[in-house]
């Protein structure tokens, strides 16, 4: 995974704090009530990509309370017909670590998942915080 930032000039749509895995269900209903106000419903293919939204996302923050420090921070960003997930955690002097785990191991297949699922995936330090990102194209109404 390269170090690089998502695109540039998003938009927050949304951010949660997490401290314990225990906050990871929260994240995924209330992820899933945001991605739901902003496509229309019965869109297959939307909310085929908001599934893998969510899924990116838990794999993501899962990461970052395992191997990072706490507060772990998630945030879903718009950027014209992209939605981004960025997960902060506070440990900037540790790079992510993307290996190529096997189907049947039980740990090291979040980035591997991440990468597989969205559109474009990287990691950066900003201030005491380091980010790993996860990109997704939306379709947009004419």
């Amino acid at each position: 995974m390269t170090k690089s930032r998502p695109p540039p000039h998003t938009v927050e749509l949304r951010r949660w704090s997490l401290v314990r895995p225990d906050d990871l269900r929260s994240l995924r209903r209330s992820l899933d009530q945001v991605l739901a106000e902003l496509g229309p419903t019965g869109d297959e293919v939307l909310a085929e990509v908001f599934e893998r939204i969510v899924l990116v996302a838990t794999e993501l923050a899962t990461n970052a309370l395992q191997h990072g420090l706490p507060p772990t921070t998630v945030r879903l960003l718009r950027h014209d017909d992209r939605l981004v997930l960025d997960v902060a955690d506070h440990d900037r002097h540790h790079a992510p670590v993307d290996t190529a785990a096997a189907l049947a191991d039980h740990r090291g297949r979040g980035l591997p998942i991440a990468r597989a699922m969205s559109l474009d995936i990287g990691w950066y330090p900003a201030g005491d915080a380091k980010h790993v990102w996860a990109s997704f194209a939306i379709e947009t109404e004419p």
